[in-house]
């Protein structure tokens, strides 16, 4: 998830594909139980499932929400190939394809000039986001090993 100035975003990514962008309604904490109720199960397994079928791996990383016990519960019962918690990484930017590569490629994009509001970013976003080309995904996701192997 990304802050980007009052928008909060999700966003599942693969290389088989990825998720639209999921706005989080501006105020609301992301607690366990918004996690699981609404980001979860109202929107990412659903678009995660659309996009690569009855069979997944969902990784998470380690960030209060994502561990919380009715959390894990749920991604036990909900997900066909399920990492346990114990071998999640660390909630670390470095880490997390999305912050270390996507999101930079998109806020590079997104500002390329001024933004004057809200509503402009959010378009922008949308925009940008359905223009991201899946080698960028890739090339994100290829990182991720070895980044791990670089922390352990």
């Amino acid at each position: 998830m990304y802050t980007v100035q009052s928008l909060t975003v999700s966003v599942g990514v693969s290389k088989l594909g990825c998720t639209h962008l999921i706005f989080v309604d501006s105020g609301l904490k992301i607690n366990d139980c918004y996690y699981r109720e609404v980001l979860l199960s109202q929107q990412l397994l659903t678009t995660i499932e659309q996009v690569s079928g009855d069979f997944f791996v969902f990784q998470q990383n380690s960030a209060l929400a994502h561990r919380a016990c009715e959390t894990i519960k749920l991604l036990q019962w909900e997900t066909p190939a399920f990492i346990s918690p114990d071998l999640w990484p660390p909630n670390s930017r470095d880490l997390k394809p999305v912050d270390y590569k996507i999101w930079g490629v998109m806020r590079d994009r997104v500002y390329q000039t001024k933004v004057k509001d809200v509503n402009e970013l959010r378009e922008r976003l949308v925009e940008v986001w359905a223009g991201l080309q899946q080698n960028v995904i890739d090339d994100a996701i290829d990182q991720w090993r070895r980044r791990l192997r670089a922390c352990i």
